[in-house]
């Protein structure tokens, strides 16, 4: 019994000197990889999309994994130092790609804006259609999304975002579809509107013809003064009617015409005729 004992020990012992060897080999290279995270976030924090994010990402973890495959001691045919070496490897994986799954959801936001802006501006196009506008934005963001997915991540995917990316597409074009609905709706009523005006115009045309008896295409006006008075007589004739004004209206320029004023009688100084005629 004490020899099973003391085998016992020694063997829980190499198995706790193992796992703390494989511990110290997994910090290293969590060190490293971490400084490369950090770079790949800069890149992201510029506002801007990361090209080629996911191959980056591959890259980091396969790196990453291969350091620990190098620098960790080997496991040789030991079934428990197997176990620590294989829980050790999928602690380094998942460890690592934590931080990097928070940067690939920045990366499909990003994403998801530029889709938003490829769609506003297919959608300006007189010759595209809001359906086309869609479907081109939509196809960018699967395009790049599927880019910036790593393979070896099991818990990567786009699907929410591109969801969330179509449901704001179809509000923009619903927006759309209602304020071309109201330009239309107002040009309409400010069609009909103008036609009733017309409409109205011609109808009192018509009642001003009917009462004087149709249209006469001359115009005639007079004026004349009486001699040696300020009384003025006006007439004219337009449309049809006779109009007469008598006015008693002081001569401001008599003086200018002589010491009588006016002169006696009907003459070119007191009399004004006009003549229009209309063809």
């Amino acid at each position: 019994m004490l020899r099973i004992a003391i085998l016992a020990l020694l063997a829980f012992t190499a198995s706790a000197d193992y796992s703390a060897s494989c511990e110290g080999a997994k910090c290293r290279v969590l060190e490293s990889a971490m400084k490369s995270i950090t770079d790949l976030q800069k890149s992201i924090d510029s506002s801007s999309p990361c090209s080629n994010f996911g191959v980056q990402a591959d890259e980091i973890c396969n790196t990453a994994l291969e350091s620990f495959a190098a620098t960790a001691p080997p496991s040789t045919d030991d079934p428990t130092k197997s176990a620590i070496y294989d829980r050790k490897l999928s602690e380094l994986e998942t460890t690592l790609d934590a931080p990097l799954q928070v940067l690939y959801l920045k990366q499909l936001s990003l994403l998801r804006e530029r889709a938003l802006t490829k769609y506003k501006t297919f959608s300006r196009g007189s010759e595209v259609s809001e359906y086309e506008a869609m479907v081109v934005a939509d196809d960018q963001f699967v395009k790049e999304a599927e880019e910036a997915t790593r393979s070896g991540g099991a818990n990567w995917d786009y699907t929410s975002e591109r969801n969330s990316l179509q449901g704001l597409l179809s509000e923009l074009a619903s927006s759309t579809k209602k304020l071309v609905d109201v330009e239309l709706k107002a040009a309409s009523q400010q069609s009909t509107a103008m036609q009733y005006l017309q409409m109205q115009q011609q109808q009192i045309q018509q009642m001003q013809m009917q009462l004087y008896g149709g249209s006469s295409p001359w115009n005639v006006g007079f004026a004349y003064r009486l001699p040696d008075t300020n009384v003025n007589l006006q007439g004219s004739y337009q449309a049809g009617r006779w109009n007469g004004v008598l006015s008693c209206v002081p001569d401001e320029y008599a003086s200018m015409l002589g010491p009588n004023g006016f002169v006696n009688g009907v003459g070119p100084g007191n009399v004004g005729v006009s003549v229009n005629m209309n063809l």
